[in-house]
């Protein structure tokens, strides 16, 4: 029999929850009382969320690791995401640890991505300490939702030592935690305490050889590609001699030049790692996610990290419109392909192919979010590009189409439960539960088609006057269950290159919504609003009065275009049809069609027309 051994200074953790439950928050919290920070020193809030976009929008979109030291042992701590969407940063992050702090809202309690990240913690096995946070909302009811947090264990089938999960109130922005709920302590002491008593420490077989899994990349200035991951055994040293075993299994040579631990948020070098920690190696070349690195003398790969299959595919290609190459800086296909390779690498929920068309790719993900995360990004740093609408991607079995279904979850007041109800009806869904507390609000249940979603959001939020709560899980593949129109308005089009008119613009004010100002550049092709019936027609936005010697003085001056709402990324994606694009550069989010002369637009909606007929 093995002999196992632990390492007991070091527990390493993921903390996993729903989006805005205060993840982030609290361990800002555990960073400060850990001593890690100096009393005086000045620090940002919500220190883990590096990115610019998950400070703006408020969400965690990559997993990120960090540590603090609590009575001499040392607690790597991973930060997850809570959205579905970026459920291949869970499993990274859920692949280094051997335990899980679950974060549940006092008032909310357990919403669709709790379920969701909590699966993932359970099929592994791990243990988990439960946090009741926000306790001291006007809303909370710690006991109601500790009651449904027992009912998701058991619904989950976790194992009956996880069903013994100790239970810790928290008020994470204020750093304070408790057992007791009527009695809530100074500091956050009690969940340090908890960690070390709970979470075990990593366990390796002392005999077996150096191996480490890769589970994150970054990249470094000075010292190039940089694998991260946990030590399943054995220990490794600045000079060893590694090599790494790809998905092909093929073994490939590399020397260590840098070998780095977490410290804090921050990277402090080392010369020896030992098994059960997180580290950081540099010297790689070529490196993968899923990856092993282990000596040469005694090279064994570990199974390789699996995500789930992407359900939603987008076409990216280079931007073709007259305005192109004006704003962005990486205009070419080649720089496009490279960047969307180079997120493949960090991202193992992302897949990218080569489309038929030239300088043209199809990516996979997880959900519209995710891609339009991707999109958001890349134009950040100052690409120009085309996408168009996401798309489903269906699977065939035995003959029968199937697409991927969502199980939706609504909260809103009890007046627009029919509106809802109407909407969801229409786009193929199938009400499963309904209940009314008797306040006002009532929460319902559907199982949807994954294709009904994209769009709706903002739907959502219009119907219910901005108070609704949407939340929808990944439930697998089912039966297609037909056609519905995703949009019942057309488009206004315009049919000439130029600059938008006030008095061109004010003229079509009654055909729909516009999108564009006054001295905005337009071309053929381009969406310019959208109509308030269901065809499309082609306009002059650019269209002058025609001068004339009957004038009145101070007549014309007084044409005043109605404000025009801002477009987003989110609604770009969301309006645009299977024959429309979105133009992307890091000033200006445009509409267009995927053909830009009408003439030519025409006469292939024709051969189309002639086509289905002819069936």
């Amino acid at each position: 029999m093995k002999a196992i051994a632990t390492n007991d200074n070091i527990r390493n953790i993921a903390i996993i929850a729903h989006v805005d439950h205060g993840k982030t928050t609290l361990v800002d919290g555990l960073f400060r009382q850990s001593g890690m920070y100096r009393e005086n020193q000045s620090v940002s809030d919500r220190v883990m969320d590096s990115m610019d976009l998950e400070r703006e929008r408020g969400i965690t979109i990559a997993a990120k690791n960090c540590s603090v030291l609590w009575k001499d042992v040392k607690i790597n701590i991973l930060d997850t995401p809570g959205h579905a969407d970026f459920g291949g940063e869970v499993e990274r992050a859920l692949s280094m640890v051997d335990g899980a702090i679950l974060l549940v809202d006092a008032s909310e309690g357990p919403l669709p991505q709790t379920r969701f990240v909590l699966k993932k913690a359970l099929d592994r096995g791990l243990p988990v300490i439960v946090v009741v946070n926000k306790i001291d909302r006007k809303d909370a009811r710690p006991q109601e939702v500790l009651n449904e947090v027992y009912d998701l264990f058991i619904d989950l089938d976790a194992q009956e030592d996880q069903l013994g999960f100790p239970v810790i109130y928290a008020i994470g922005r204020e750093g304070k935690a408790s057992r007791e709920l009527e009695n809530m302590g100074e500091n956050l002491h009690v969940l340090f305490d908890e960690i070390l008593a709970t979470m075990p420490a990593p366990r390796y077989d002392p005999e077996a050889p150096f191996q480490m899994l890769v589970s994150d990349l970054g990249y470094s200035d000075y010292l190039g590609r940089l694998a991260v991951g946990k030590i399943v055994s054995g220990r490794v040293h600045t000079s060893d001699q590694l090599v790494r075993i790809g998905p092909d299994e093929a073994l490939q040579a590399l020397r260590v030049t840098k070998l780095q631990s977490y410290q804090g948020v921050t990277f402090a070098e080392v010369e020896e790692a030992l098994a059960g920690d997180i580290i950081v190696v540099s010297g790689l070349e070529d490196v993968t996610i899923g990856d092993t690195i282990c000596h040469k003398d005694a090279p064994k790969a570990l199974p390789r990290i699996r995500v789930d299959e992407p359900t939603v595919s987008m076409r990216f290609s280079i931007n073709t419109s007259p305005l192109a190459g004006r704003e962005g800086k990486h205009v070419t296909g080649s720089k496009i392909r490279e960047r969307l390779i180079k997120e493949t690498l960090r991202n193992v929920s992302i897949r990218v192919e080569e489309a038929d068309e030239r300088d043209s790719f199809i990516v996979k993900g997880r959900g519209e979010f995710q891609m339009a995360i991707l999109v958001e990004t890349m134009r950040r740093e100052g690409f120009e590009l085309n996408v168009g609408r996401p798309e489903v991607i269906y699977r065939y079995e035995d003959g029968k189409r199937l697409e991927p279904m969502e199980h939706l979850y609504i909260d809103c007041a009890e007046n627009y439960m029919g509106v809802v109800t109407e909407k969801l009806s229409q786009r193929k869904g199938k009400m499963l539960n309904l209940v009314n507390h008797g306040t006002g609000r009532v929460r319902m249940e559907f199982t949807v088609p994954a294709r009904s979603l994209i769009g709706y959001r903002d739907e959502f939020l219009t119907d219910t006057k901005g108070t609704g709560i949407m939340n929808s899980l990944f439930d697998g593949y089912g039966e297609y269950r037909g056609d519905f129109p995703t949009r019942h308005s057309g488009s206004i089009v315009a049919d000439r290159n130029g600059v938008g008119v006030a008095y061109g613009l004010f003229n079509l004010e009654p055909r729909g919504e516009l999108f564009i100002s006054p001295g905005d550049p337009i071309y053929e092709g381009m969406i310019v609003g959208e109509h308030n019936r269901d065809n499309d027609i082609d306009v002059n936005p650019a269209k002058e009065k025609k001068l004339s010697n009957m004038r009145a003085s101070g007549r014309d001056e007084n044409i005043i275009a109605t404000p025009v709402r801002p477009m987003t990324l989110e609604r770009a994606i969301h309006f645009i049809r299977e024959d429309e694009m979105v133009e992307i550069t890091p000033q200006s989010i445009r509409l267009r069609k995927a053909i830009l002369p009408a003439a030519k637009r025409h006469s292939v909606l024709g051969q189309k027309k002639k086509a289905t007929e002819g069936k």
